[in-house]
């Protein structure tokens, strides 16, 4: 699969890189990153795949999150794609709001015209982008973990826990825990599915969870919550992924934390921690 380099540096003695390729998935070119650590000039590494939230691109968390400098050290690949299809053609939302249409694509596959031919970043995250970056880059395939924060963070669980045999780690930032019951959800997944929730289920990291038996693919899914948080109690109700991991047996550590909002910040203070923590399971 062909892909194009927008720009590539030198960075923590590894590479940084932006790309772009034709993406069958989406009908439209797509946009990632990647870090690729020195440690894959002594062979392929393992990888964590970060997915953005609400109105992001595949350069909000290489600029914010300061992950290179540790994933340098642990020698991990990382990689992070844009939020969803772009360019002429793709529809956006009809009322020009921030959740919904462009930078918002949920990580779903859109069923409902016009959205279905370009928004399916489900299958994009799931298929495609994996194998753009395993035929193209020194990553190794049976060690890659997942992980994303807000509108991602609901992304990383649903791929996550849906692919195990795709995926060893999974850990989340603030997800959006049920889009059944978010604001933000509910308008995206009206537009992209219809208006039969029945068909959400499968995009509802609380009904997967719920639905999913602890197979011990996952040995611990680690979760971090600002306490601070604006879209907490309206938007991301983590309480209730709690209930729906303790009801199916699924190991998951759900941390919250006093003081610490939604953004990147919030990010930055804890990424070191999930670094280690996909490093631990992805060299197990």
């Amino acid at each position: 699969m062909t892909i194009e380099a927008i720009s590539e540096t030198c960075c923590f003695g590894g590479t940084m890189g932006f790309y772009r390729h034709t993406s069958e998935s989406n009908h439209c070119d797509m946009r990632f990153s990647v870090f690729v650590p020195p440690a894959a000039r002594d062979g392929k590494v393992p990888v964590v795949t970060f997915l953005s939230g609400l109105t992001c691109t595949e350069e909000n968390f290489m600029v914010k999150s300061g992950a290179q400098r540790v994933a340098a050290r642990l020698g991990l690949m990382l990689v992070s794609p844009d939020t969803s299809p772009r360019g002429e053609g793709v529809p956006d939302d009809p009322d020009e709001d921030y959740d919904f249409g462009l930078g918002a694509g949920f990580y779903v596959n859109a069923t409902e015209a016009p959205w279905s031919k370009h928004y399916r970043m489900y299958d994009y995250v799931t298929n495609e982008l994996r194998s753009v970056v395993f035929e193209n880059f020194p990553g190794d395939a049976g060690r890659h973990g997942l992980t994303g924060h807000s509108m991602g963070g609901h992304g990383a669980l649903i791929i996550g826990l849906r692919n195990p045999d795709r995926f060893r780690s999974l850990s989340a930032f603030a997800p959006i825990c049920t889009t059944l019951h978010s604001p933000w959800g509910q308008k995206a997944l009206s537009y992209y599915l219809g208006d039969d929730k029945s068909r959400w289920a499968e995009y509802d990291a609380c009904e997967v969870a719920r639905n999913v038996a602890d197979n011990g693919a996952y040995s611990r899914i680690l979760v971090d919550q600002g306490a601070d948080d604006p879209w907490l109690a309206e938007q991301l109700k983590p309480e209730l992924l709690q209930s729906a991991c303790d009801s199916s047996g699924l190991p998951l550590e759900l941390r919250r934390h006093d003081g610490y909002d939604h953004g990147y910040y919030f990010i930055s203070t804890f990424i070191e921690d999930h670094l280690n923590f996909h490093a631990d399971q992805l060299n197990t």
